[in-house]
């Protein structure tokens, strides 16, 4: 069945990329952080890179940055097993640094291969880190959130901050980041279904 197939490929995948040490940060993990979720999910999530709870678990975005993620999902009544998680590199950057653009073009080759099984219509960047990345662009996460912009292979992707971000901006007032990622989730969950219904014919 094409289910199984699929599942079977990203098993694959990932025990090839727990071998990987094309870059420094291999030597410095103690888990590599593959990525989790439904493998045909619409939705997929793409962070900058694990943390230390996720680098001891092998887990995407499980600290406290990921429950809050989780949270924000749940207000739009997403789980985190509708959706796809992983992060731009595999492997715990040592102190939580930005990763190099180098150790990022070494494991590209990883993401695209997930991003080519999953098939995701939509790719919600979170941060500066992946949001650059696939955009291609050098402004900040303020400027480019909040839009959805095209991508390759008619994926659209989507801009928002990142829960870390948020975790030391508490604030829910209005025109503040909290309150601006209620509305970005939002926009995702109608996007999403705008584009599951079907084209009138004419």
């Amino acid at each position: 069945m094409p289910t199984c197939s699929v599942e079977l490929s990203l098993a694959d995948l990932a025990a090839t990329v727990r071998g990987c040490t094309r870059c420094p940060l291999g030597a410095t993990r103690r888990n590599l952080v593959f990525g989790e979720g439904n493998p045909h999910a619409e939705l997929m999530f793409v962070g900058e890179g694990p943390g230390e709870v996720e680098d001891e678990t092998g887990r995407p975005f499980v600290g406290p940055a990921g429950q809050l993620l989780t949270q924000v999902l749940n207000a739009v009544s997403l789980s985190r097993d509708e959706v796809y998680i992983t992060n731009v590199v595999k492997c715990r950057p040592p102190g939580n640094r930005v990763p190099a653009r180098s150790e990022m073009e070494a494991c590209w080759e990883w993401l695209a291969a997930q991003i080519a099984l999953i098939r995701p219509r939509i790719i919600v960047t979170l941060g500066n880190t992946p949001t650059q990345w696939f955009l291609g662009r050098g402004e900040g996460i303020g400027q480019l959130r909040g839009r959805f912009y095209r991508w390759k292979g008619g994926i659209e992707v989507f801009p928002m901050f990142h829960p870390s971000f948020l975790l030391r901006n508490p604030s829910k007032v209005k025109g503040s980041p909290k309150h601006l990622t209620w509305l970005d989730i939002q926009a995702v969950k109608d996007r999403i279904s705008f584009l599951r219904c079907p084209t009138p014919t004419a």
